[in-house]
């Protein structure tokens, strides 16, 4: 019995050696080793008694690994491995020991690791009643018998469940070990699993952990594979493919012939269809010593049948978080590449092939037309030329064009603006999504259109936008807003597309204007006071906030006077932003188009219509229970009238036309971080000197003071498109369900086929397509997300 100032270290290894020979050493001793120390035991002196317990005192090649540290648990626990390395020249060398310490107080870093997994013990030892485990999980006699500590508490969670004892989940964790008894059989360890690492089990349960049965079988081929490679991870060891076709596998290990026996031949069974396991020996009587942190049989087949119900939950998840979930689980670390390919092919058996997604758009667009007539789909294709000539039966998708009736119809009643914007593709090939957006009276963004380019240029801009004027925004004064890319400039100023003014006018998102004017001029400061002044509903506040910018450096100055002042702010728009100052892309994918640019394009144009279908059922239930309760206006409209009411009580009001309404409102306390003191208001013209009032379209504060004056109702001044009514009407034309597509139209032109051109690199990390600036830093106020599973609410630490 250990005292209160002792530790009792547990040391788990492969035994003492029975027989040494040239082709290989077998174990034959399962009892572990106990060793008793004080704290004030050394490093130096726990090592010295390793040794001592496995007979190898003096050996001068001793490796050992620390797996993990616990100050907090008075338990060390240690896993060693005892490997005996013959030379080449048939020479043994000196033994090799590998311990890795499950719990302990050593501070001393790793200096070598194996391949090999380390487990986790059958059986538990305790020291202190706060880590006492329940001891009844143990296998029996059958590993050995053991001495246990007799002040264990009963009914305590086992290590690894509760309080933490083995460490965070971002720590490699260990899995049960099987050990060989003298007649080779295999006895699994049964104490608890660990959460992750080498512990964590896939969906068959155990599979990858228990050996083969001869008789077994499998559904196909594949599933007998990924059970093989599965095997081979989990142990960490390594084998060869000596045959595989259509009618059998056979596979033996890489040591075959140097000590290790194992060896597997699957046959396909031609009645049933079924694959068995002819012959088998097993299980691995070798030991890996290289040392690495990924394995040869992790293969992106594997992964990808490993993270598929991640995919299938959310196509967008990052491969970052793959790759993590990839290592926790199967306890060696893939590449990047590796991780990329298997969520391609995870995705390709979910959602259909990336190739033959292409050739389904012609009858998609067939399909869609038939099953909402007024859809419109405009398909463009280049020819394929073969040895110079060109080749009928096939061509290369070029573009596409889509919308349907319900966003023609709900662009009707929703503001007079459009944002503008294209998002890159992340899939097998290469390319872009075009978006129109709108907004309603709610502030609700609402995606009206779509196009699929090669990538973002004057051709592919004028295909879009000339599609978008004819078929979704034919009205006139029309605004525009978008980045400041040359392919916009040029399709928008084409004489005969009809975005000219008076027609239609263009404005600038300003957070891309602000990211522009960053890769110039360093400095967030300089940033925030460029915004401040765009954002400005008034000339002299905009010239606030310039001389500010402009006693901080004239040049940034001189930068923005570059660009005309009413593509780029508020007071010079003439209210036809109705405040809106961005092209809310980001938004519209995140919460709309969510995982759609991970798809192939088959599947992608097929989720803008189911996506978009939900969101009109949603939004118009909501617009429906408004106009039940008797409300007039949006939700939207009525927070900030709220808002503007709670203040107007502040002022003091003057008349100065009965017949115009015409006021002067005084502030009596100021009111924002901007503040005139004085202001005019006109009723008749809806005009007032803070801007708000010409800039939103509905009543300031100013203009709720002056109408609560001469007792009038300020709803009379408020824009039609804030009415419950309109809102009502941009969602009242619902989808109708798809026709399966076994009823669609055939099609009988060339097959369309992918552009060799677009695909991805076949080598190397997947280039990103994203240039990052100043656009894409994190604000500092958002909540953290965990560096594992990416949400929000927990770090890496706890993650779940």
């Amino acid at each position: 019995m250990a005292s209160e100032e002792s530790f009792v270290v547990l040391v788990h290894h492969r035994g003492s050696i029975k027989r040494k020979t040239r082709s290989g050493v077998k174990f034959t001793d399962k009892d572990p080793l106990c060793i008793v120390v004080n704290p004030m035991t050394s490093y130096d002196d726990l090592v010295r008694s390793v040794l001592m317990k496995l007979g190898l005192e003096g050996a001068k090649r001793v490796m050992f690994l620390c797996r993990r540290q616990f100050p907090e648990v008075r338990t060390p626990e240690l896993h060693a491995k005892l490997i005996d390395v013959v030379s080449s020249s048939g020479g043994s060398n000196r033994n090799t020991t590998n311990v890795a310490t499950a719990a302990g107080s050593s501070s001393r870093a790793a200096v070598a690791s194996s391949s090999v997994p380390v487990y986790e013990p059958a059986v538990q030892l305790v020291a202190s009643p706060s880590f006492a485990v329940d001891l009844n999980d143990g296998v029996g006699d059958e590993v050995g018998s053991f001495d246990i500590l007799p002040n264990a508490l009963e009914g305590v969670p086992p290590v690894g469940v509760g309080d933490g004892v083995l460490g965070d989940a971002d720590e490699d964790d260990v899995e049960p070990d099987t050990i060989e008894d003298d007649s080779g059989d295999e006895v699994g360890a049964t104490g608890p699993a660990l959460a992750g690492g080498f512990g964590a089990r896939d969906a068959e349960g155990t599979a990858g952990l228990t050996e083969f049965q001869v008789g077994q079988q499998f559904q196909d081929k594949d599933e007998a594979l990924l059970s093989v490679k599965s095997y081979s991870i989990r142990r960490g060891v390594q084998y060869k493919v000596l045959e595989s076709d259509h009618r059998r596998y056979v596979g033996k290990c890489s040591e075959f012939g140097n000590g290790c026996t194992w060896l597997i031949r699957l046959s396909l069974r031609k009645r049933k269809g079924l694959w068995e396991v002819k012959r088998y020996n097993g299980p691995h009587t070798c030991l890996a010593t290289s040392i690495s942190s990924d394995h040869r049989s992790l293969d992106y087949y594997v992964i990808s049948a490993f993270i598929m119900p991640m995919v299938r939950a959310d196509a967008s998840v990052s491969i970052k978080v793959l790759l993590n979930a990839t290592a926790a689980h199967f306890g060696f670390r893939p590449t990047y590449r590796r991780v990329w390919m298997a969520k391609q092919k995870a995705i390709a058996l979910i959602y259909g092939d990336w190739d033959e997604s292409y050739n389904d758009i012609p009858r998609w667009v067939l399909g869609v037309q038939l099953t909402m007539p007024g859809s419109v789909a405009v398909l463009r294709t280049s020819p394929v030329r073969v040895g110079g000539q060109v080749d009928e039966s096939q061509a290369y998708f070029h573009r596409l064009f889509w919308t349907f009736p319900p966003c023609i119809e709900a662009f009707r009643h929703c503001k007079p603006l459009v944002s503008i914007d294209g998002t890159h593709l992340y899939g097998k090939y290469g390319g872009t999504l075009l978006i129109a957006i709108a907004q309603d009276g709610n502030s609700n963004i609402l995606p009206v259109a779509f196009a699929l380019v090669e990538g973002e240029n004057a051709e592919s801009w004028t295909f879009f936008l000339s599609h978008l004027r004819e078929h979704v925004t034919p009205q006139p004064g029309l605004l525009v807003i978008s980045d400041r890319h040359n392919g916009i400039k040029a399709a928008l100023e084409a004489l005969d597309e009809g975005w000219l003014p008076p027609s239609a006018y263009r404005a600038f998102c300003i957070r891309h204007v602000a990211a522009n004017f960053a890769l110039t001029f360093k400095g967030k400061d300089a940033r925030r006071l460029l915004v401040n002044a765009a954002y400005a509903k008034t000339e002299v506040e905009f010239d606030y906030w310039f001389d500010i910018l402009r006693s901080e450096d004239p040049a940034m100055c001189d930068w923005a006077n570059r660009i005309d002042y009413s593509l780029w702010t508020q007071h010079r728009d003439e209210g036809r932003r109705f405040g809106h100052m961005t092209t809310n892309i980001s938004e519209c994918v995140n919460s709309i188009l969510k995982g759609v640019r991970n798809l192939p394009v088959s599947s992608l144009v097929k989720a803008t219509y189911c996506r978009l279908a939900e969101l009109f059922v949603r939004k118009g239930r909501e617009a429906e229970a408004q106009m039940g309760t008797g409300q007039q206006f949006s939700q939207h409209l009525v927070k900030c009238i709220e808002a503007n009411l709670k203040t107007a009580r502040c002022f003091t009001v003057t008349l100065y036309d009965r017949d115009n309404s015409k006021f002067t409102v005084a502030e009596t306390t100021p009111t924002g971080s901007f503040s005139l003191g004085t202001y005019r208001v006109s009723l008749a013209s809806r005009t007032c000197d803070c801007g708000y009032f010409q800039a939103l379209h509905f009543p300031c504060q100013h203009a709720l003071a002056c109408c609560a004056y001469s007792r009038l109702t300020w709803t009379s001044y408020v824009h039609s498109v804030y009415q419950i009514s309109s809102v009502f009407s941009v969602y009242q034309m619902g989808f109708t369900p798809p026709i399966p597509e076994g009823f669609w139209p055939p099609y009988d032109g060339p097959t369309v086929i992918p552009d060799p051109d677009r695909r991805r690199a076949r080598e190397g990390r997947p280039r990103s397509t994203r240039i990052r600036t100043n656009m894409d830093e994190a604000d500092p106020n958002r909540p953290k997300r965990c560096d594992l599973c990416r949400q929000p609410g927990h770090t890496r630490r706890c993650c779940p």
